[in-house]
């Protein structure tokens, strides 16, 4: 903070079980890597290489390495993990994560058709050795999955051994969680609520309406993912109650000069 404001909301502190921010890095170069966390590295918990771009984006290792020096861990995105699944190659997926020194990695099925068994049954092989992330929740904007399937599929897989689970909305924020206008299914998400605690939760929410959303309803300290980066410093206003939408959230009546 370069300076001090009255009834700010504070903000839990690195390393975060709430509060988080994911960031997905669709293929940054190195030094666009560097700038992003001169401005940004203190507001950033997790990044995932988007989707499969970890396969064809140059210079991984030390993209990997600049993240990891500034305490901020990676992983590679649900989607490359069900690429080396659907052709039979966990071993060799293991290999991958192994080759490049990943302490997290992300399960998921938003993709393929997968067992919810085997699924977890992945869960389990892998927290083991790593901290899994697992994504609930269909890219496929037709597939809509009744709440009592999203709370069922989120604790079992919490039970298997995730960390945090992912309520799915890809990159653009329009499937799993939002409606294909963006707009949040506030009634699935409030009865995840009711039984999965939201701590335990990262809520895809690439657009400022669904960022909004989620902090209006759960504070400042809500887990939220797949923010671009140059929406980090954007998304921590709204967390603070510094931008329009949020401004009033946090104010104490008492605090008020004028109305």
């Amino acid at each position: 903070m370069n300076y001090t404001l009255k009834d700010l909301p504070e903000r839990t502190q690195k390393p975060r079980q709430s509060g988080s921010t994911m960031v997905m890095d669709k293929g940054l170069s190195l030094r666009e890597v560097e700038d992003f966390l001169s401005v940004s590295g203190e507001y950033v918990d997790i990044v995932k290489f988007g989707f499969g771009t970890s396969c064809v984006t140059p210079n991984l290792k030390e993209k990997i390495a600049l993240y990891k020096e500034a305490g901020i861990p990676t992983y590679f995105g649900g989607t490359l993990f069900e690429a080396f699944a659907i052709r039979n190659q966990f071993d060799d997926y293991r290999r991958v994560l192994d080759k490049y020194g990943m302490e997290y990695v992300e399960v998921s099925d938003g993709s393929i058709e997968l067992d919810h068994e085997k699924k977890c049954d992945y869960i389990h092989k892998l927290a083991d050795s790593y901290t899994v992330l697992s994504e609930v929740g269909s890219k496929d904007a037709e597939k809509i999955i009744p709440p009592y399937k999203w709370i069922a599929q989120m604790q079992a897989e919490l039970d298997a051994g995730s960390w945090k689970v992912i309520g799915e909305a890809r990159e653009a924020g329009n499937v799993g969680l939002f409606r294909s206008s963006g707009e949040v299914r506030s009634g699935l998400v409030e009865e995840i609520l009711t039984k999965i605690p939201f701590e335990k939760i990262i809520w895809e929410a690439p657009q400022k309406a669904q960022q909004v959303f989620f902090v209006k309803l759960l504070g400042a300290n809500v887990n939220l993912g797949n923010i671009a980066p140059n929406e980090v410093i954007p998304l921590e206003t709204i967390r603070l109650g510094l931008r329009g939408d949020t401004f009033m959230e946090f104010i104490k009546a008492e605090t008020i000069a004028f109305k």
